[in-house]
């Protein structure tokens, strides 16, 4: 059913300021500053509010920002990440920025069952619990859950993984090879805790990620949920034709 013909032309004003905005944010650099909400409004011929929540959902989406005083900004273009096989420190190298991790919680501990079922464990089977920010040359980027099976990582526990990839770990010292992972990848929002490690704002958009991974024989092994900053990460994806 068609829209009220009076909602058109109110929807239409949105389009056409929302337009606006993704052209001038195109032509500019990151931390350039964009006009004042009345100078958009008077030149695009519609009311201060409509400009407003306009960039309101910029401001959501991690493309401006704004500072108490000074006006709203252009934020600098989160990271694409291309929907492959690669960990969180190759990933950062390929873009030249150094990873890095600190590690909030790090021991064995019984399978929760959600995870017990994720890596066909029987309940409560110990697993290495891995927690840690992980870091791109400083700034704050995911909060990565790890759990490993115990039996399989003698010693993973009270190894010191700070600034060391868990998939170089598993290679070098267990023999163990990620080959295969099923991930997927759905909208969420920061609470208090990972707002606060992340550097952004309680409830602010996130992508979280979880991914199951095994060798190249087949056994799974270990299973990863993480969260990522909304305004610094989006994804991108290659499709063909089957």
């Amino acid at each position: 059913m068609a829209p009220p013909a009076a909602v058109r032309p109110e929807r239409l004003k949105h389009e056409r300021v929302r337009s606006h905005l993704e052209d001038l944010l195109d032509g500019l650099a990151a931390n350039a500053p964009l006009p004042s909400e009345r100078h958009l409004a008077q030149r695009l011929g519609v009311a201060r509010m409509t400009v407003r929540q306009a960039m309101d959902r910029l401001v959501r989406t991690g493309q401006i920002y704004r500072v108490q005083g000074s006006g709203s900004f252009r934020a600098r273009e989160p990271f694409e990440q291309p929907l492959v096989l690669t960990s969180f420190s190759e990933d950062m190298r390929a873009r030249g920025l150094l990873p890095g991790s600190q590690t909030l919680f790090q021991g064995v501990v019984a399978a929760p069952a959600w995870v017990a079922r994720r890596l066909a464990l029987a309940p409560e089977t110990p697993v290495v619990h891995l927690e840690r920010l992980r870091t791109a040359s400083d700034e704050p980027m995911a909060v990565e859950r790890c759990f490993v099976d115990a039996s399989r990582v003698d010693g993973l526990a009270d190894s010191d993984l700070s600034g060391r990839s868990l998939d170089a770990t598993l290679r070098e010292r267990y023999g163990i090879v990620v080959q295969l992972a099923e991930q997927t990848v759905q909208a969420t929002v920061c609470d208090p805790q990972e707002a606060k490690l992340l550097g952004v704002e309680e409830g602010a958009a996130a992508l979280e990620f979880e991914r199951t991974s095994s060798d190249a024989q087949g056994r799974l092994v270990e299973h990863v949920r993480s969260t990522y900053r909304g305004d610094r990460y989006r994804l991108r994806m290659t499709l063909r034709l089957p």
